[in-house]
């Protein structure tokens, strides 16, 4: 049963322009120990640039961040980094170097004590391009002329380090996302087909992959019924059975899709491989607020707790066969959004970044962090990032990418921004603090260059966090005095 646009109005009209709908709304701050900026928009129309500087008092967060000697990677005093894998350095199972661009990761629970990673590498377009692909091992390649794919990282108790292919032969795999039944989704972010950087077949898919069962691996089959396009993220509400996608695309502004399974079907390990390319239904959501009026694009919300109702509208042709998935609705029929990113699971929903806007939205901001709530199917704005005035000054944070739901309260995020790059935490009161800063500049002194970081996620028992460095490749382990953090 869907939530008529009469129904919201009548409800937010009662509870106040939808506040009381939120529940307890967490937004974000643009500088560590700051409250947030509710508004995007300055008196004038033009972007807000007030930042607050302070670090870490009140309680919150760990304090400054410490220079690392070696170059690699600031944290607070009390905090130590392990490198895990180091793409070009460290080696597979098999011999071949680690691959590159690390992206996506989760952990799960391994056998006799340890600690299980699957990890994507975003590599796109052809393979011949990149000096560390995910080799082509047997029996685990879908397109032999793609360099992208995943691989499985093996942390065991005494800290030796196994690495193995879980999929070889995919494209740009980018966020992905984790299964309650113990499985990793791999997603490709881009709409190559095949012949397109020489590759034999089409790509834009969602495939799995089971970190421990290597025989489950297997000629991997993409899961056409999840659609073909930009896929960055995915996650499962192991309730309902939906899985919620994000698309990182513009021109237009790409689209969150819910994809509901057919009837009788039961998820579990393997079983999204057994679906027909048809079977369920996948749909994109429609926003409109509070009166009853359609949001076209996300970045029209300029405040922290603002609350949209959603509808799902079917997606005509979900393996784009002609034309793009986003590009098959006409003007209003959809509600888009700028580099939509990350996704995790917790609360009982799904929260869902986006990361900045920019020429290609009507507003904007450099970042968003909503939450969808399936049973009220309400969209809330928990995060908002006004657009940094100075990227290159460690103080400002922007362009929120992949995202965790910590145990020690409220968020980690990882910024995929200008400028500086940090590991960041926020509560669910709003504050803001750093928790790393990416020391390794590829560039020079004079101008220099931070990779992102991707695969912010921590280890099963809650005492380890696991991040990446996407460029060159680096996987990292951090450890330190984690606290619950004050609200």
């Amino acid at each position: 049963m869907s939530l008529s646009r009469r129904d919201f109005a009548r409800k937010s009209a009662i509870t106040g322009a939808g506040v009381a709908l939120a529940g307890s709304v967490g937004a974000l701050a643009t500088a560590p120990g700051a409250l947030a900026a509710t508004d995007t928009g300055s008196a004038d129309g033009g972007p807000a640039h007030g930042h607050g500087h302070e670090h870490g008092h009140h309680g919150v967060g760990y304090g400054p961040l410490l220079p690392d000697p070696d170059g690699i990677l600031a944290l607070p005093a009390g905090f130590t980094y392990r490198i895990i894998t180091h793409s070009g350095k460290t080696k597979l199972e098999s011999g071949e170097f680690t691959p590159s661009n690390h992206d996506g990761t989760a952990t799960f629970e391994g056998p006799r004590g340890t600690t299980l990673l699957v990890n994507n590498h975003e590599l796109a377009g052809a393979r011949a391009q990149w000096p560390h692909p995910v080799p082509l091992t047997e029996g685990l390649v879908y397109d032999p002329a793609a360099a992208g794919g995943c691989t499985v990282v093996e942390v065991r108790r005494g800290g030796e380090v196994a690495e193995w292919v879980g999929i070889a032969g995919t494209a740009t795999n980018c966020a992905g996302g984790s299964t309650p039944w113990g499985t990793w989704l791999t997603c490709e972010e881009t709409e190559d087909k095949a012949g397109k950087n020489g590759f034999t077949k089409d790509h834009g898919y969602v495939f799995e992959v089971d970190p421990e069962d290597r025989r489950a691996n297997r000629d991997p089959k993409p899961v056409k019924a999840l659609g073909r396009y930009a896929h960055e993220a995915v996650v499962v509400d192991p309730k309902r059975g939906h899985l919620y996608l994000t698309e990182d695309a513009s021109g237009p502004n790409g689209l969150l899709y819910r994809w509901t399974p057919p009837e009788g079907f039961r998820h579990g390990r393997g079983k999204l491989r057994t679906l027909a390319d048809d079977a369920g239904v996948l749909q994109a959501f429609k926003c409109f607020d509070s009166g009853g009026q359609f949001v076209d694009d996300l970045s029209r919300a300029t405040k922290t707790g603002t609350v949209y109702g959603v509808d799902w509208v079917t997606v005509p042709d979900r393996d784009a066969k002609q034309v793009s998935t986003r590009k098959q609705f006409g003007e209003g029929q959809i509600t888009r959004a700028r580099k939509l990113e990350g996704m995790w699971w917790g609360d009982g929903g799904a929260y869902i970044v986006s990361s900045y806007a920019r020429a290609e939205s009507p507003v904007q901001h450099d970042g968003q962090v909503w939450f969808y709530d399936p049973k009220r199917r309400t969209l809330t704005l928990k995060v908002l990032i006004g657009v940094n005035p100075d990227p290159s000054a460690d103080g400002n944070f922007d362009g929120p990418d992949n995202i965790t739901v910590s145990p020690y309260g409220g968020l980690v995020i990882a910024e995929d921004g200008e400028g500086v790059q940090h590991l960041f935490g926020a509560t669910d009161s709003g504050r803001t603090y750093p928790i790393a800063r990416n020391e390794l500049n590829l560039g020079t002194a004079e101008e220099p260059e931070y990779s992102e970081f991707t695969g912010v996620t921590f280890s099963p028992d809650g005492r380890t966090l696991y991040a990446n460095i996407q460029t060159p490749g680096i996987m990292l382990a951090i450890t330190g005095p984690w606290k619950r953090q004050q609200r």
